[in-house]
């Protein structure tokens, strides 16, 4: 769904739920880059995502509602999630549960970005995968990528200040665009 401008509205997910994360760090500094015919919202609310409880679908939960609002208006997803005990957030995965049979994501353009050190958030970024797979995601290979980013390298306002990182991230939201312009008529 196109903003008012045409640009490509693309919504970032972070699986992390600790204040100090680097995950949303790299999403919250993706969401003030100006990349020009992108506009990008960070959703952060995790914390607030219940237990999933199949009989609540039919009247979900207020943040669920306002999650799956938010997806409803989105062309593109990027997720950023760290790995806990080799696989997704227990939190994070209850969030994409509450998805699954709402069809947000069915055949949405989506890709990830592994900010760990080297060696860290493969079992995350299968599992992600897996998922993405069952809801039938179109998922943006060339988007989902490794960028580690440093705890030092954020600054006080959330946002991360190494220079190569910045432009990494800002990459990764322009093959996300490229991607869904590819699937539309939009310039």
């Amino acid at each position: 769904m196109a903003t008012p401008d045409d640009s490509v509205n693309v919504v970032l997910i972070s699986g992390s739920t600790r204040s100090g994360s680097t995950n949303t760090a790299a999403l919250r500094t993706l969401a003030e880059l100006e990349i020009p015919g992108v506009a990008a919202t960070l959703w952060d609310r995790l914390v607030d995502v219940p237990a999933f409880v199949p009989d609540d679908d039919a009247e979900p939960p207020r943040a669920v509602s306002a999650l799956r609002f938010l997806l409803a208006s989105a062309d593109a997803v990027v997720f950023c999630t760290p790995e806990y005990a080799g696989t997704l957030p227990g939190s994070f995965k209850n969030a994409i549960d509450w998805l699954v049979g709402s069809g947000e994501l069915y055949r949405t353009p989506v890709a990830w970005i592994n900010v760990g050190n080297p060696g860290r958030g493969a079992g995350a970024e299968a599992t992600l995968a897996t998922v993405l797979g069952y809801v039938d995601a179109d998922v943006v290979e060339q988007a989902c990528i490794r960028i580690p980013v440093k705890r030092d390298a954020v600054r006080p306002d959330g946002t991360v200040d190494d220079a190569d990182v910045r432009a990494r991230l800002a990459s990764v939201l322009g093959a996300v665009a490229e991607h869904v312009r590819s699937l539309t008529d939009r310039p």
